[in-house]
């Protein structure tokens, strides 16, 4: 063996080789465009993953009262997001022509069933029995473990008091398997810590970028899929566009957005 096949390079560091083995397409052809289909859903599939090594962090940081870490971290949430946004661009100049013809030997494959993006969904506080049910007994079992501890506003909500703001023991020992409802205590608290406190201010501004951000990710995704396929039943059998459209319009931290007009 030379020193150069022993030697860490590019191409063994990130697994190149392997990594470009991992687009398979099944068309016949096969089909032009399922190339970028499937280089656009594996690179939101490793972002996801990214998503989720930034919000452990992020979390971290905040339930300790470190402030800048986690500003920072949370920045980069938001920019991973904007880069998510942008790859519907991509997506959008395929034709739903183009689409179709390949659309059928996707088979039951669908979109839906992303499990890592139902982790995310978890880590940002979603909590109901229909997010995980159909996916793989594993993948259930981790969704379920995310959902029985702090999601990231319940980690905010520790950071307010790791900053000193008074906040009761009902909402610091929750039971956070069970959904977050919006609370005029908290809502009084950030209205205070606006006010008072401009350090705690940017880490609230910057959770609002990152809600703001993924109801832009919901919203992008929903008007490609609908301009790609109308109103077609999704593949896999799920409702498409009419499940994506049900999705809008629900705000990660209610509460973060119910003071703005207190402000």
């Amino acid at each position: 063996m030379s020193s150069y096949d022993s030697a860490l390079t590019y191409t063994s560091y990130l697994a190149v080789d392997e990594l470009l083995e991992l687009q398979r397409t099944v068309s016949e052809g096969p089909e032009h465009d399922e190339l970028l289909f499937i280089v656009i859903h594996q690179t939101y599939e490793l972002w996801f993953k990214q998503l989720l090594h930034e919000f452990a962090k992020a979390q971290s940081s905040l339930e300790a009262g470190e402030t800048y870490p986690a500003l920072a971290t949370l920045g980069r949430i938001r920019t991973i997001l904007k880069v998510c946004v942008s790859q519907v661009d991509i997506l959008e100049t395929m034709t739903p022509l183009q689409f179709n013809s390949f659309r059928n030997f996707l088979s039951s494959s669908s979109g839906f069933q992303s499990a890592q993006f139902r982790e995310v969904e978890a880590v940002l506080g979603r909590r109901d029995s229909k997010m995980a049910g159909h996916l793989p007994p594993e993948a259930q079992a981790k969704i379920k473990t995310i959902t029985e501890r702090r999601s990231l506003w319940d980690s905010a909500i520790k950071y307010f008091a790791e900053r000193g703001h008074q906040v009761s023991a009902a909402h610091l020992d929750r039971n956070f398997a069970e959904h977050y409802a919006p609370n005029n205590e908290i809502q009084d608290l950030l209205v205070e810590i606006h006010q008072s406190d401009p350090e705690t201010a940017m880490v609230c501004e910057r959770l609002v970028d990152i809600d703001e951000g993924l109801q832009e990710w919901r919203y992008r995704h929903v008007k490609m899929v609908e301009r790609t396929i109308g109103h077609k039943t999704g593949t896999g059998g799920s409702s498409g566009v009419d499940y994506l459209a049900s999705t809008l319009h629900r705000p990660v931290f209610p509460d973060l957005w119910a003071v703005r007009d207190r402000l």
